[in-house]
């Protein structure tokens, strides 16, 4: 159902799954199934993970996984009730993304500029569409030769769902993709092609996600920043953070994340409040009284 009728990304469908065995595991060893689970059994299991020490957010993830199955097996008529309706979820606190400053995306560029030959250029690429688009790593490293076939404006990101979206391309990273594609020949075989524009010689045909990130903690290293602090989602977030701290409006950079509700987008709140904080310190008529007149 995820796949065939959500469209489920396969790193979705993966995280379900785990969610779901993880759950059923557990479910085994009181002697029951997903088929006769009560609601017991949920609020229990909700109290194994918060007893193992798991955060509120991923026991809430979890539970949301039981609720969406759960409902399945109900409107299938697998169940006659869905025991997970009752449960409340547990209580999360609102915790701040983590965001680069401007800087040190900078420190990060210069340290990938450092690097020689073609390895060096491709990471400059990803890195400088990573920062201009805000894409996901896994749009990222999925795009399509196709989309990077001309001198353009604007790519077709991919996103969850299979939905499509128009990002934006800056000078810098078109710049950088051109002398990227120069060398992309290079990841492949001798007489090989291929379809994506990252290609690699591994199973899946591109470079994976988790060498992408492998390859920001080196440079975080290299550029003197701690890289507990550097991924790819790091970078997400920096894009979103820095646009809004330069006067972007929420809802336009929800439509580049490829957020479908822009409450997921509200996370970066914080940074409207410091600009909208320092917009009435400066500007308010009340705020401009005492200071002194500049002509």
């Amino acid at each position: 159902m995820l796949a065939a009728e959500r469209g489920a990304a396969d790193n979705t469908q993966a995280a379900y799954r785990r969610d779901l065995n993880h759950f059923i595991g557990w479910l085994a060893k009181r002697g029951r199934g997903a088929d006769d689970a009560v609601p017991d059994d949920v609020r229990d299991y909700l109290t194994a993970l918060n007893s193992a020490g798991l955060a509120p957010s991923t026991s809430a993830r979890r539970l949301s996984a039981l609720r969406q199955f759960f409902r399945f097996l109900y409107a299938e008529g697998l169940r006659g009730d869905d025991p997970s309706a009752a449960i409340d979820s547990p209580r999360r606190g609102r915790s701040l993304p983590k965001v680069l400053s401007e800087d040190e995306v900078d420190l990060l560029l210069a340290a990938a500029c450092g690097i020689e030959g073609p390895e060096g250029v491709r990471l400059v690429a990803m890195l400088e569409v990573l920062y201009a688009t805000g894409m996901r790593v896994s749009e990222l490293v999925e795009l399509p030769l196709t989309a990077v076939q001309r001198d353009q404006d604007f790519l077709v990101v991919r996103g969850k769902g299979a939905k499509e979206r128009l990002v934006p391309l800056n000078g810098p990273a078109r710049d950088a993709l051109a002398a990227y594609k120069a060398v992309r020949g290079g990841f492949m075989a001798e007489g090989e092609e291929s379809r994506w524009l990252f290609p690699s010689r591994g199973k899946s045909g591109h470079l994976t996600r988790q060498r992408f990130g492998q390859m920001l903690k080196e440079l975080a290293v290299a550029a003197g920043l701690d890289p507990g602090k550097v991924s790819p989602h790091v970078l997400r977030h920096a894009f979103a953070s820095h646009l809004l701290a330069h006067g972007a409006d929420l809802r336009s950079v929800q439509q580049m994340l490829g957020h479908a509700d822009i409450s997921t987008t509200q996370i970066y709140t914080h940074v409207l409040d410091a600009r909208l904080k320092s917009l009435v310190a400066d500007k308010h008529p009340l705020a401009m009284r005492g200071k002194p007149r500049q002509d």
